[in-house]
């Protein structure tokens, strides 16, 4: 294999950190995590493991108390004592300073650890919630990695199985500092790697037998109707599938199904064209068959026995087998255009290397060859347990189409990132089963929007179709409006991308990863998604009379805006947002900055030339957009753009570019500034840069400040609004209401009590005291009350 992309590994702790005795050792990597090894012949190994490829932390304050029966090791956070005998629950124990249960966070051997959960291989077959495997997170403060079963890594990024049997175990007491925990756990394993900016885009895939004809006929029907898609996802028809029964089953293939796909290098060139990238499926459990186009060169090389047609076996412990595998099987495909591959394993994790699961070699290889030449590398697979966020994106499987699968979907994804797997990739829509229900396809593709890679997907049925125009003209509508917005965000999606790089933190996180608080505990299906978004998924039907359907959400101390509506809501509080199927809860902190791209169609292939950055007024605030040279492998230093917003009035919107911008930024550019929940300002200037040319708008309904401009080599722009009245602007509730009230399918005689009594009463609790007396459904109340109460 040809390998210019190479984890990097520095497995050697320092001496320093290093306490050991004649079958003992522990490594004191920080203040809340050690290394604990145990071996009976006293021969300890620094290699680098499937998990664990970085042992090379700074040397960190702690004491040591040795007796000759005893050992204690003392940091500012953790308190460790052993007997130096054979690890057991009664010869060491580890306690945490802070306590985080009420007999306080005691860590003894062997002990069972209740923990936050991670994530699973697979959500194959699920209808609903599955069990998932350990986390790192958990409420009583601490959790252990067990790395004593795990192959080496080599220096040439192979794997041998370790020469003898040890005890090595990695203790986290990271107590509620979870972005803490995870930030030293990515040292450990290794970091996420930076996403190719086309994968923040929208996915197209279906398990269906289309043509070359077909397939880029639909592609330029999406392009006419401005639905953009960033990647063609190509399943398993694109390879032969109906073959002689002496070869055995279709399933496994690499040679092109001519009558499918006639000349393949034409029909990924005209995909490359439409600004599309390119992955292929593959089963590669069957080997390659006497059939197979490669299968004469590549026998001939591994010395099968061709005559005979004998099939070459897949073994992925195969050095010389994996050779020829990408040799002959992967890289010239690529050569004609695929971008990288689609790895459908689904035949259990043995191989023939004890520790090894064959699905995670795969990922491992294939990963590490896919970034040859310089570029980003990407691979599209299941998960392989703790350590597969270094081989993203993950593919979690052909789930069911049905509301449980929905609901457990939000909770699995953020739950993930205890493991540090920020990157999964749903079948949006569900794969299989369940039923015509447009409504769940809406909700689920708004969640896709909101989660970490948007690809829709379905099985071969005929009536199985994830196209927009497939559903009805409501549900179109609003599919097209998000599969849009997705490559809007592309701009605060890449910077997540960096982010998650550059400093550990997940795109998705629990909302107990910033408030330590019981409230925070019970929203499984509420995250943080980036920086400045809180996202609360619908994954329940609407009520046929009201026609909306709600979210139990708890929101933390603070003030937001709903990033749809403009609708301002004071925190603090658990509360239920009521929705239509327009939108999902989307919450917005005061002061948040979101910058998004205008130029949606191609914004996954460069950096926008027109930026749309929408700021939330109330509170000061502040966003750095990274952007780089797209296909580049991130070597290179990214170019940010700060954007700081200074509540008051008179607001400041200030704009500057850090880095070299040539080359990365468009040399003109256009800002679209979009301030939300503020009064029309009586006076827009620029400071220091009174030659740029503006305009501005004012929409009263929505309470939204419009201010365009353009330039060229813009790197500091200074822009002042000032305000007759500086406090939050929200839109008119009344209006909201009779808008909520007119959808309603309830009596008309009903609507217009409510609405008199919303006009009429301005004191809340009188006003939600006649609301409750009258013959209402409860969630329409929930809704009505929603409103009332939102700011107060």
């Amino acid at each position: 294999m040809q390998k210019d992309y190479m984890l990097q590994m520095n497995p050697v702790a320092r001496k320093e950190a290093i306490v050991a005795g004649e079958k003992y050792r522990f490594t004191v990597l920080t203040d809340r995590l050690i290394r604990m090894e145990y071996q009976e012949s006293g021969e300890f190994v620094d290699e680098p493991t499937q998990t664990v490829i970085c042992r090379d932390f700074p040397v960190q304050e702690y004491r040591v108390m040795e007796q000759e029966d005893s050992l204690e090791i003392v940091t500012p956070k953790l308190h460790l004592y052993y007997d130096k005998k054979p690890f057991s629950g009664e010869g060491l124990t580890i306690q945490l300073k802070e306590g985080f249960h009420v007999y306080g966070s005691v860590w003894n051997y062997g002990d069972t650890i209740n923990d936050l959960k991670g994530t699973a291989r697979t959500l194959d077959n699920a209808d609903g919630a599955i069990e998932l495997e350990k986390g790192l997170m958990s409420r009583d403060g601490f959790s252990v990695l067990d790395d004593s079963m795990t192959a080496f890594i080599t220096q040439e990024q192979w794997v041998m199985a370790k020469p003898m049997e040890s005890i090595d175990l990695y203790f986290f007491g990271y107590g509620h500092d979870y972005l803490g925990c995870l930030r030293d756990f990515y040292r450990l394993s290794g970091v996420t790697p930076l996403l190719p900016r086309y994968a923040m885009g929208n996915w197209w895939s279906r398990y269906y037998q289309y043509t070359e004809e077909s397939y880029l006929e639909l592609m330029h029907r999406f392009r006419e109707r401005e639905l953009p898609f960033a990647v063609a996802v190509i399943d398993m028809d694109w390879h032969l599938t109906d073959i002689p029964a002496k070869y055995g089953s279709g399933w496994t293939g690499y040679t092109w199904n001519p009558d499918f796909f006639p000349d393949p290098e034409r029909f990924m060139n005209r995909l490359h064209e439409m600004g599309m990238h390119v992955t292929l499926n593959v089963h590669p459990a069957d080997g390659v068959r006497a059939h197979e186009e490669a299968y004469l060169p590549m026998a001939k090389e591994l010395g099968i026995n061709y005559e005979e047609e004998d099939k070459i076996p897949f073994d992925a412990m195969d050095r010389q087998f994996m050779d020829a595998y990408f040799k002959y099987l992967h890289h010239p495909n690529e050569e004609k255009g695929v971008d990288f591959w689609w790895l459908d394993w689904q035949q259990g994790s043995r191989s023939k290397l004890a520790g090894v699961d064959t699905l995670w070699m795969l990922n491992h290889l294939h990963f590490l060859d896919n970034g040859r030449n310089g570029k980003k590398p990407l691979t599209f697979s299941r998960y392989a347990g703790v350590g597969s966020h270094r081989y993203p994106v993950g593919f979690s499987g052909d789930s069911y189409s049905t509301w449980d699968s929905l609901e457990f979907q939000p909770y699995f994804t953020a739950n993930a990132s205890n493991v540090g797997y920020s990157w999964w990739s749903h079948d949006i829509g569900g794969h299989q089963g369940g039923c015509r229900d447009d409504e769940l396809a809406v909700r689920w593709l708004q969640f896709g929007v909101f989660s970490p890679i948007m690809r829709l997907h379905s099985t071969s049925n005929e009536f199985y179709g994830k196209e927009p125009w497939s559903y009805n003209m409501e549900a179109e509508r609003i599919m097209t409006g998000f599969l849009q917005l997705r490559h809007r965000l592309i701009p605060y999606l890449y910077t997540m991308n960096y982010l998650t790089h550059l400093q550990g933190l997940p795109l998705l996180q629990p909302m107990y990863y910033r408030h330590d608080t019981e409230e925070a505990y019970h929203v499984p299906n509420q995250y943080y998604f980036g920086t400045q978004m809180i996202v609360c998924p619908i994954t329940k039907p609407v009520s046929r009379r009201t026609l909306v359907a709600e979210f139990d959400a708890w929101l933390p101390e603070g003030e937001y805006f709903d990033f749809f509506t403009g609708q301002y809501y004071r925190g603090g509080r658990r509360m239920k947002l009521y929705r239509g199927m327009e939108y999902i809860p989307v919450l917005v902190p005061a002061g948040g900055v979101i910058p998004m791209a205008k130029d949606f169609m191609e914004c996954h292939l460069h950096n926008p030339k027109e930026l749309e950055v929408h700021i939330f007024n109330g509170a000061d605030g502040s966003f750095d957009l990274y952007e780089d040279r797209t296909e580049e492998n991130g070597k290179a230093d990214p170019v940010v753009t700060r954007f700081e917003f200074t509540a008051g009035k008179t607001a400041e919107v200030h704009i500057r570019i850090e880095g070299e911008p040539e080359g990365v930024i468009p040399d003109k550019r256009c800002y679209d500034i979009r301030i939300r929940g503020i009064a029309e300002p009586s006076e827009i200037a620029f400071a220091d840069n009174a030659s740029v040319q503006f305009s501005q708008s004012y929409d009263a309904e929505r309470k939204e400040l419009g201010i365009r401009f353009c330039g060229e080599n813009l790197k500091d722009i200074n822009i002042l609004v000032r305000l007759q009245d500086e406090k939050i602007i929200d839109p008119e509730k009344e209006n909201v209401i009779f808008n909520l009230l007119h959808r309603a399918q309830i009596e008309y005689a009903l609507k217009a009590n409510i609405f008199e009594a919303v006009c009429s009463e301005k004191n809340r609790e009188r006003l939600i005291g006649k609301l409750v007396q009258m013959e209402m459904d409860d969630d329409l109340t929930g809704a009505v009350v929603e409103q009332i109460i939102m700011d107060c």
